[in-house]
Protein backbone atom coordinates (compact mmCIF):
# COMPACT_ATOMS: atom_id res chain seq x y z
CA UNK A 1 0.00 0.00 0.00
CA UNK A 2 1.67 3.26 -1.06
CA UNK A 3 1.57 6.10 2.12
CA UNK A 4 -1.43 8.19 1.99
CA UNK A 5 -0.11 11.15 4.03
CA UNK A 6 2.79 12.01 3.33
CA UNK A 7 5.60 14.17 5.86
CA UNK A 8 8.30 16.18 4.27
CA UNK A 9 11.73 16.20 6.67
CA UNK A 10 14.75 17.67 5.86
CA UNK A 11 17.73 19.05 8.45
CA UNK A 12 19.03 22.43 10.05
CA UNK A 13 20.83 23.02 6.37
CA UNK A 14 18.53 24.08 4.43
CA UNK A 15 17.99 26.79 5.38
CA UNK A 16 14.37 27.29 6.01
CA UNK A 17 13.26 29.97 8.95
CA UNK A 18 11.04 28.32 11.25
CA UNK A 19 7.92 30.04 9.95
CA UNK A 20 8.56 28.76 6.18
CA UNK A 21 8.88 25.58 7.87
CA UNK A 22 6.07 25.31 9.27
CA UNK A 23 3.97 26.86 6.48
CA UNK A 24 4.99 24.25 4.60
CA UNK A 25 4.63 21.32 7.43
CA UNK A 26 8.55 21.02 7.00
CA UNK A 27 9.62 18.63 9.39
CA UNK A 28 13.82 19.92 10.39
CA UNK A 29 16.05 17.79 12.36
CA UNK A 30 18.82 19.86 13.89
CA UNK A 31 22.31 19.61 13.01
CA UNK A 32 24.75 20.24 16.07
CA UNK A 33 27.30 22.58 16.70
CA UNK A 34 29.72 22.57 19.66
CA UNK A 35 31.01 25.93 20.92
CA UNK A 36 33.31 26.78 23.60
CA UNK A 37 30.61 26.80 26.31
CA UNK A 38 28.66 23.49 24.74
CA UNK A 39 26.54 21.63 22.55
CA UNK A 40 23.86 23.72 20.24
CA UNK A 41 21.20 22.62 17.92
CA UNK A 42 21.62 24.52 14.77
CA UNK A 43 18.50 26.62 14.08
CA UNK A 44 17.16 25.66 17.39
CA UNK A 45 18.90 27.27 20.11
CA UNK A 46 21.79 28.85 17.84
CA UNK A 47 22.03 30.73 14.90
CA UNK A 48 23.87 31.94 12.23
CA UNK A 49 24.01 35.84 13.99
CA UNK A 50 25.77 33.94 16.94
CA UNK A 51 28.22 31.71 14.87
CA UNK A 52 30.01 35.14 13.08
CA UNK A 53 29.68 37.06 16.67
CA UNK A 54 31.94 33.72 17.73
CA UNK A 55 33.89 33.28 14.32
CA UNK A 56 34.49 37.60 14.95
CA UNK A 57 36.08 36.59 18.62
CA UNK A 58 38.79 33.76 17.06
CA UNK A 59 36.42 30.85 18.34
CA UNK A 60 36.51 28.43 15.65
CA UNK A 61 32.88 25.94 16.55
CA UNK A 62 33.01 22.44 15.31
CA UNK A 63 29.78 21.16 13.29
CA UNK A 64 28.22 17.83 14.12
CA UNK A 65 25.82 15.29 13.47
CA UNK A 66 22.33 15.30 14.34
CA UNK A 67 21.56 13.12 17.28
CA UNK A 68 19.86 9.68 17.43
CA UNK A 69 17.35 11.24 19.51
CA UNK A 70 16.51 14.30 17.62
CA UNK A 71 15.92 12.45 14.55
CA UNK A 72 14.05 9.62 16.17
CA UNK A 73 12.36 12.73 18.01
CA UNK A 74 11.37 13.55 14.44
CA UNK A 75 9.82 10.33 12.92
CA UNK A 76 7.61 10.44 16.35
CA UNK A 77 6.63 13.36 15.80
CA UNK A 78 5.18 12.87 12.22
CA UNK A 79 3.45 8.83 12.90
CA UNK A 80 1.65 10.93 16.16
CA UNK A 81 0.35 13.48 13.66
CA UNK A 82 -1.03 10.80 11.45
CA UNK A 83 1.66 10.63 8.48
CA UNK A 84 2.69 7.08 7.06
CA UNK A 85 4.99 8.15 4.57
CA UNK A 86 8.22 10.24 5.16
CA UNK A 87 10.14 12.04 1.42
CA UNK A 88 13.01 12.97 3.76
CA UNK A 89 16.08 14.84 1.57
CA UNK A 90 18.96 16.04 3.56
CA UNK A 91 22.96 17.48 3.91
CA UNK A 92 24.82 16.57 1.30
CA UNK A 93 26.40 13.14 1.81
CA UNK A 94 29.83 14.78 0.12
CA UNK A 95 30.01 17.17 3.50
CA UNK A 96 28.47 15.02 6.42
CA UNK A 97 27.14 12.15 7.69
CA UNK A 98 23.73 12.83 8.73
CA UNK A 99 21.98 11.25 5.55
CA UNK A 100 23.34 8.50 5.90
CA UNK A 101 22.57 8.22 9.81
CA UNK A 102 19.16 9.42 8.58
CA UNK A 103 18.77 6.38 6.01
CA UNK A 104 19.79 3.93 8.49
CA UNK A 105 17.54 5.02 11.03
CA UNK A 106 14.79 5.11 8.61
CA UNK A 107 15.08 1.36 8.47
CA UNK A 108 14.63 0.69 11.69
CA UNK A 109 11.17 2.11 11.73
CA UNK A 110 8.05 -0.22 10.82
CA UNK A 111 5.20 2.69 11.39
CA UNK A 112 6.66 4.52 8.43
CA UNK A 113 7.10 4.04 4.75
CA UNK A 114 10.34 6.35 4.69
CA UNK A 115 12.45 7.20 1.36
CA UNK A 116 15.55 8.94 2.15
CA UNK A 117 17.62 11.23 -0.15
CA UNK A 118 21.17 12.63 -0.42
CA UNK A 119 20.49 16.24 -1.61
CA UNK A 120 24.32 16.20 -3.24
CA UNK A 121 23.49 20.31 -1.58
CA UNK A 122 23.05 22.52 0.88
CA UNK A 123 21.87 25.47 2.26
CA UNK A 124 19.17 26.89 -0.44
CA UNK A 125 19.73 24.02 -2.52
CA UNK A 126 17.43 22.26 -0.34
CA UNK A 127 15.34 24.45 1.20
CA UNK A 128 13.97 25.59 -2.27
CA UNK A 129 13.68 21.52 -3.49
CA UNK A 130 11.16 21.03 -0.08
CA UNK A 131 9.69 24.28 -0.68
CA UNK A 132 8.91 22.69 -4.20
CA UNK A 133 7.58 19.47 -2.89
CA UNK A 134 6.04 21.05 -0.34
CA UNK A 135 3.92 22.63 -3.51
CA UNK A 136 3.85 19.51 -4.99
CA UNK A 137 2.02 17.75 -2.28
CA UNK A 138 -0.38 20.87 -2.12
CA UNK A 139 -0.94 20.03 -5.59
CA UNK A 140 -2.07 16.55 -5.17
CA UNK A 141 1.13 14.64 -6.56
CA UNK A 142 1.34 11.08 -5.61
CA UNK A 143 3.90 8.98 -3.29
CA UNK A 144 5.07 7.06 -6.87
CA UNK A 145 5.04 10.57 -8.57
CA UNK A 146 7.49 12.21 -6.12
CA UNK A 147 9.56 8.94 -4.81
CA UNK A 148 9.74 8.12 -8.40
CA UNK A 149 10.34 10.76 -10.35
CA UNK A 150 10.06 14.47 -8.82
CA UNK A 151 12.66 14.03 -5.95
CA UNK A 152 15.46 12.67 -8.07
CA UNK A 153 14.44 15.26 -10.65
CA UNK A 154 14.55 18.03 -8.14
CA UNK A 155 17.84 16.97 -6.79
CA UNK A 156 19.13 17.18 -10.31
CA UNK A 157 17.70 19.88 -11.55
CA UNK A 158 18.66 22.46 -8.53
CA UNK A 159 21.86 24.34 -8.91
CA UNK A 160 22.96 26.92 -5.80
CA UNK A 161 25.87 28.87 -5.83
CA UNK A 162 27.49 30.78 -3.00
CA UNK A 163 30.38 33.95 -2.56
CA UNK A 164 32.89 33.45 0.41
CA UNK A 165 33.86 36.23 1.14
CA UNK A 166 37.15 34.84 3.49
CA UNK A 167 38.77 31.75 2.75
CA UNK A 168 39.79 31.70 6.48
CA UNK A 169 37.35 29.17 8.17
CA UNK A 170 37.52 26.86 5.56
CA UNK A 171 40.92 26.49 6.13
CA UNK A 172 40.66 26.20 9.65
CA UNK A 173 37.87 23.89 9.44
CA UNK A 174 39.80 21.40 6.97
CA UNK A 175 37.32 21.45 4.66
CA UNK A 176 38.51 23.40 1.85
CA UNK A 177 39.33 20.62 -0.41
CA UNK A 178 38.40 21.94 -3.68
CA UNK A 179 38.78 25.46 -2.84
CA UNK A 180 42.12 25.62 -2.44
CA UNK A 181 43.28 26.22 -6.00
CA UNK A 182 41.74 30.00 -5.27
CA UNK A 183 44.92 31.50 -2.94
CA UNK A 184 45.04 35.23 -3.17
CA UNK A 185 42.95 36.27 -0.23
CA UNK A 186 45.01 39.26 -0.19
CA UNK A 187 44.32 40.43 -3.61
CA UNK A 188 40.92 40.22 -2.51
CA UNK A 189 39.97 37.53 -4.87
CA UNK A 190 36.30 36.43 -3.85
CA UNK A 191 35.69 32.59 -4.85
CA UNK A 192 32.27 31.52 -6.20
CA UNK A 193 31.55 27.91 -4.79
CA UNK A 194 28.42 25.04 -5.79
CA UNK A 195 28.68 21.59 -5.23
CA UNK A 196 30.34 19.01 -6.97
CA UNK A 197 29.11 15.97 -8.19
CA UNK A 198 30.31 13.66 -5.38
CA UNK A 199 28.92 16.46 -3.17
CA UNK A 200 31.99 18.30 -1.94
CA UNK A 201 32.28 22.34 -2.33
CA UNK A 202 34.38 23.31 -5.12
CA UNK A 203 35.23 26.65 -6.54
CA UNK A 204 33.46 27.33 -9.97
CA UNK A 205 34.84 31.24 -10.71
CA UNK A 206 36.60 34.11 -8.97
CA UNK A 207 36.43 37.58 -9.05
CA UNK A 208 38.56 40.58 -7.22
CA UNK A 209 36.28 42.14 -4.54
CA UNK A 210 32.24 42.45 -3.84
CA UNK A 211 31.10 44.60 -6.33
CA UNK A 212 31.74 41.71 -8.90
CA UNK A 213 30.40 38.94 -6.72
CA UNK A 214 26.63 39.68 -7.67
CA UNK A 215 27.10 40.08 -11.21
CA UNK A 216 28.96 36.59 -11.19
CA UNK A 217 26.43 34.79 -9.80
CA UNK A 218 23.48 36.10 -11.36
CA UNK A 219 26.04 34.93 -14.54
CA UNK A 220 26.53 32.08 -13.30
CA UNK A 221 22.91 31.00 -12.42
CA UNK A 222 21.56 31.82 -15.99
CA UNK A 223 24.29 29.58 -17.24
CA UNK A 224 22.70 27.09 -15.24
CA UNK A 225 19.38 27.64 -16.06
CA UNK A 226 20.55 26.89 -19.87
CA UNK A 227 17.59 27.15 -22.16
CA UNK A 228 14.78 25.22 -19.73
CA UNK A 229 11.47 27.24 -19.77
CA UNK A 230 10.23 26.34 -16.53
CA UNK A 231 12.09 27.33 -13.44
CA UNK A 232 12.57 28.73 -9.90
CA UNK A 233 14.96 30.89 -8.14
CA UNK A 234 16.37 31.67 -5.36
CA UNK A 235 18.72 34.35 -3.35
CA UNK A 236 20.14 33.74 0.07
CA UNK A 237 22.64 35.47 2.52
CA UNK A 238 24.53 35.31 5.40
CA UNK A 239 24.66 38.18 7.24
CA UNK A 240 24.04 40.38 3.98
CA UNK A 241 20.38 40.92 3.52
CA UNK A 242 20.45 44.89 1.73
CA UNK A 243 23.06 42.90 -0.90
CA UNK A 244 20.67 40.38 -1.11
CA UNK A 245 17.73 42.44 -2.24
CA UNK A 246 19.96 43.89 -4.77
CA UNK A 247 20.67 40.42 -5.84
CA UNK A 248 17.25 39.51 -6.49
CA UNK A 249 16.45 42.30 -8.50
CA UNK A 250 19.16 41.49 -10.80
CA UNK A 251 18.23 37.60 -10.73
CA UNK A 252 14.32 38.87 -11.58
CA UNK A 253 16.14 40.71 -14.37
CA UNK A 254 18.18 37.99 -15.80
CA UNK A 255 15.45 35.05 -15.36
CA UNK A 256 12.15 36.85 -15.60
CA UNK A 257 10.16 33.92 -16.22
CA UNK A 258 10.13 32.09 -12.79
CA UNK A 259 7.63 30.27 -11.17
CA UNK A 260 8.97 30.86 -7.77
CA UNK A 261 11.20 33.24 -6.17
CA UNK A 262 12.26 31.76 -2.50
CA UNK A 263 14.69 33.49 -0.71
CA UNK A 264 16.85 32.07 2.73
CA UNK A 265 19.24 32.75 5.33
CA UNK A 266 22.84 30.68 5.34
CA UNK A 267 22.62 28.53 8.47
CA UNK A 268 24.80 28.40 11.22
CA UNK A 269 26.58 24.69 9.94
CA UNK A 270 27.42 26.78 6.65
CA UNK A 271 28.49 29.69 8.10
CA UNK A 272 31.07 27.49 10.85
CA UNK A 273 33.22 26.98 7.34
CA UNK A 274 32.16 30.44 5.07
CA UNK A 275 32.00 33.64 7.64
CA UNK A 276 29.32 35.95 6.95
CA UNK A 277 28.92 38.48 3.51
CA UNK A 278 27.45 35.43 2.13
CA UNK A 279 25.40 35.23 -0.89
CA UNK A 280 23.82 32.94 -2.66
CA UNK A 281 21.86 32.42 -6.07
CA UNK A 282 20.10 29.35 -7.48
CA UNK A 283 18.08 27.89 -9.96
CA UNK A 284 15.84 24.88 -10.12
CA UNK A 285 14.81 24.03 -13.43
CA UNK A 286 11.21 22.31 -13.99
CA UNK A 287 10.85 21.25 -17.13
Amino acid sequence: MAPRKIALLTDSCADLSARVAEENRIHVVPLRIRCADGEYRDGVDIHAADIYARLKRGELPKTSLPTGEDISAAFDRIAEQGYDGVIAVMLSGGLSGTYNMVRLMAEERKDLEIKVYDSVSGSLGIGITMLQLAEDLRGGASWRELTHKRVPQLIKGTTPFFSVDTLEYLQKGGRIGKVAAMAGTMLQIKPLITFAADGQLQSVAKVRGRKQVMDKLVDLTVKACGSHKKYNIAVANGGAPEEMEELREKLKAALPNYDHIWDGQIDGTLSVYIGDGILGAGVQVLD
